[in-house]
């Protein structure tokens, strides 16, 4: 589906002032200011949507096989490091 806008943009920096849905809206915003506005028409393709449903697992179909997106804290092993046996020295 190709959706057509019409830029009102600023000519001496580039800076789209607005985009406009009808040309007759884009001339009247150019007339304000016409030494220093153009217009131009713009052609957008819009893309499709794909919804996608989550497993029972709430995970993604291509995640089979893979480790779990999510992890239980009893399930991970916590491991401390002991002390150090140095001094601290404060200059």
């Amino acid at each position: 589906m190709i959706i057509e806008n019409w830029s009102v943009i600023e000519a001496k920096t580039g800076k789209v002032i607005c985009q406009c849905s009808d040309e007759k809206d884009a001339l009247m915003l150019v007339s304000f200011d016409p030494n220093n506005r153009i217009y131009s028409k713009q052609k957008y393709i819009l893309d499709q949507v794909v919804d996608i449903t989550s497993t029972t697992d709430k995970q993604l179909p291509g995640q089979l096989g893979l480790p779990p997106g999510t992890y239980k804290i009893e399930d991970r092993k916590i491991y401390k490091l002991k002390e150090s046996d140095l001094q601290i020295i404060e200059v």
